[in-house]
């Protein structure tokens, strides 16, 4: 450790000597910058570049840092630098990602939610992480044992049994160091986090790195007097840091100055927001908010489930559904795009590991996801397809403990192109890949264990509305206009079962004018 004796200001490149060969480092942030310590990873990358130290690194991540580019931990991607990551999601940062999928670092995926509870585990002396979270997929060792390459053979993951039930326990993995970012620090090493968007789990992540011998660095906007910031602004007590590196500019995401409405400062006028533009994005965003209800408590997942948020307030109903991510808000409506989890108008925020004790215990109504592959038994496939690796993100903790599962997609993908308007959708240029197929390579949402668990799942794409049932998928709308065969069979990698009740989509899906959804939700709450 640093201490004892006053918290150390250092520059990044100063502060990135103190990590040593084969360390354990754990890095704060989500994706699009969200309270990434950018100054420091870069500056851990040149220091490898320049002259190979350090070396054989282990690198816990517990979100998808990054802007699904070069930004994020994808400047770490040097050979040698790390040996083996643990993350919750691996997509944002695909230059890290390829090395995995060529088996040259050991690679795991843990759920979203296991990764920031894990650091709670860590900083309270505890062994690990028992749940029930990811029994079913491939975070099972009868599965993968949330190994996501060829080259990963520790077993992290075991198959416990506690009074006849079935858990997994992951095991805790100590971080040596851990970089996290905060806004104002005093010379104490006090840190507040008044200009970020989220909390996210800096503060599990400082107290794991402290209480096991290790190393708190903290990038931060400002440097203040010891013992002028508010004691209930601050999130990280001083006793926790020990390096200090003061980047004035620091943004709030990527290339963004500080956004007041997004840090909760102040509250955005929607009545005079823009309605989002009438796509295939928007009438799947219409058709899954039809499946809530007034009261529901309901998660967003990133992707094209992230505009739902923007037409529930375009239909006047967002004060009567309280939609929630995993980064900590809840309320409100979220950005979309790689800064997903900024927000305006949220209610509150909270830590990341809380949210997920939320979610983990089934305090979710509904949730609306994502998907990249569905099986005709309802499994889901969206953390490794195609060879790329995207890893599961919050996707398992949130979908396998809600009460109801909305996955929202197009029906193909890969070019598809279409013209949305006048009650009907045109499909003008098709998709070059199926996303529904005979089975998923690896599952992330099991469809038969949600059949057990009496978990009601949907699944909408632009032309198509799918149930699931005992028997599997089935087909159960179809928009106005298109032919079953021709439109949507013909599309499939299996024929699905046809509900004998099959009806069109709602036409009011497809127009320019809103659908009264206020109406209707006023008469039903």
């Amino acid at each position: 450790m640093v201490k004892p004796g006053r918290v150390k200001v250092m520059s990044a490149d100063e502060a990135v000597q103190l990590i040593k060969s084969g360390s354990t480092v754990g890095f704060s942030g989500a994706g699009g910058g969200i309270v990434e310590a950018t100054e420091l990873i870069n500056a851990l990358a040149n220091r490898y570049k320049d002259s190979a130290e350090p070396k054989n690194l282990t690198i816990l991540a517990t979100t998808g840092l990054g802007d699904r580019a070069e930004r994020g931990i994808s400047p770490l991607a040097q050979a040698g630098l790390c040996k083996r990551a643990v993350m919750g999601h691996w997509g944002q940062s695909p230059r890290f990602a390829e090395m995995a999928e060529r088996n040259e670092i050991e690679a795991y995926n843990y759920p979203q939610g296991v990764m920031c509870q894990m650091y709670r585990a860590v900083a309270a002396g505890q062994p690990g992480v028992l749940t029930h979270t990811g029994l079913g997929t491939f975070m099972d060792p009868r599965q993968r044992g949330a190994k996501v390459n060829d080259c990963t053979h520790e077993e992290l993951v075991r198959l416990m049994e506690i009074d006849g039930k079935e858990f997994l326990f992951y095991k805790a993995i100590a971080p040596d160091v851990c970089i996290i970012r905060g806004t104002t620090a005093d010379t104490e090493g006090y840190i507040s986090l008044e200009d970020e968007i989220t909390p996210l789990d800096v503060y599990a992540m400082a107290a794991a790195a402290h209480n096991s011998g290790g190393i708190v660095i903290a990038q931060v906007a400002r440097l203040v007097k010891k013992g002028s910031l508010h004691p209930k602004q601050v999130k990280i007590p001083g006793y926790l840091v020990d390096v200090l590196v003061v980047v004035p500019e620091q943004p709030q995401v990527y290339c963004t100055p500080v956004n007041r409405f997004v840090s909760g400062d102040f509250i955005a006028d929607t009545d005079t927001q823009e309605p989002l533009p009438l796509t295939e994005r928007k009438l799947i965003a219409r058709r899954a908010l039809m499946e809530a209800e007034p009261g529901d408590i309901g998660n967003l997942g990133v992707g094209i489930a992230d505009g739902i948020g923007n037409v529930a307030a375009e239909e006047g109903v967002i004060e009567h559904i309280t939609l929630t991510t995993e980064h900590g808000a809840i309320g409100g409506i979220t950005t979309q795009g790689h800064a997903f989890g900024a927000c305006v108008n949220m209610k509150a925020v909270i830590d990341m590991p809380s949210q997920f004790e939320f979610y983990d215990g089934g305090g979710l109504d509904i949730c609306f996801v994502s998907f990249a592959e569905i099986d005709q038994s309802g499994n889901v496939n969206v953390h490794k397809f195609n060879g790329k690796i995207m890893g599961s993100g919050g996707f398992i903790n949130i979908t396998q403990n809600s009460r109801k599962v909305v996955f929202c997609g197009t029906l193909k993908s890969g070019g598809i192109k279409t013209n949305v308007g006048g009650g009907r959708i045109e499909i003008l240029h098709e998709g070059r890949f199926r996303k529904l197929v005979p089975a998923v390579d690896e599952i992330t949402f099991s469809g038969r264990d949600a059949i057990k668990r009496g978990q009601r799942v949907m699944f909408i794409t632009e032309r198509a509305v799918f149930s699931m049932t005992q028997q599997g998928l089935e087909l159960s709308e179809v928009a106005p206009g298109l032919d079953v065969e021709r439109d949507v069979i013909a599309h499939m990698g299996f024929r699905p079962l046809i509900a004998k009740d099959l009806k069109e989509m709602d036409e009011r899906l497809f127009g320019e004018s809103r659908m009264g959804l206020e109406h209707e939700w006023t008469g039903r709450s």
